[in-house]
C-alpha cells in the first residue's frame, strides 16, 4: 500500500487529520496515523504541532523513537530538553517523562512509529513533576 506526499500541503494524499488524544495539558497538535489498518505490529503516525502547541507531559511503558521531519522543536526527555530538525532522531526510554514542544513560527512535525497494542500514556506524579519544575533545564517547559 502505497501512500503518496504532497510537499506543498505537507500532507499526506488520503490520511485524514484526527484529534491528538481526550482531555487537556498539551495545545496545537494533530495527529495523522500513516499506518494502522496494515498487518503489522506497529503503527506509524506524524504529529504536527502548531507554533505555540505543545503535546501532554506523560511516561508510558512504550519506547519512542522520534523523527523529526518538519520544522523546529524541542522535547523534554528525562531530565534533558532536546533541539530537533529535520532528520533528527530522539528515542525515549520506558517510563520516561516526555513533551514535545514547538515554540518556532512555524509547523513542527515528527514521525512517531509505536507498538500496535501498547499501554496508554500516565500523568507524572508528583514527585517526577516536582523534579522537572525544580530543573533550571526542564522547568520552563514543565508547567
Amino acid at each position: 500500500m502505497k501512500v503518496s506526499f504532497d510537499p506543498t500541503r505537507f500532507r499526506w494524499q488520503g490520511i485524514e487529520q484526527r484529534p491528538y488524544k481526550q482531555g487537556g495539558g498539551f495545545a496545537g497538535i494533530t495527529r495523522y496515523v500513516l499506518a494502522d489498518e496494515v498487518p503489522a505490529a506497529f503503527a506509524l503516525r506524524y504529529f504536527e504541532l502548531e507554533p505555540g502547541g505543545y503535546s501532554s507531559l506523560e511516561k508510558h511503558s512504550h519506547v519512542h523513537l522520534v523523527i523529526a521531519l518538519r520544522g523546529e522543536g524541542k522535547a523534554i526527555v528525562g531530565d534533558e530538553v532536546v533541539e530537533l530538525e529535520p532528520f533528527d532522531a530522539v528515542y525515549v526510554p520506558p517510563m520516561t517523562p516526555h513533551r514535545w514542544i514547538n515554540e518556532g513560527a512555524g509547523p513542527f512535525g515528527f514521525l512517531c512509529p509505536v507498538d500496535a497494542e501498547r499501554d496508554r500514556p500516565q500523568p507524572l506524579d508528583e514527585d517526577e513533576l516536582d523534579a522537572l519544575r525544580s530543573n533550571p533545564v526542564t522547568a520552563p517547559y514543565a508547567a
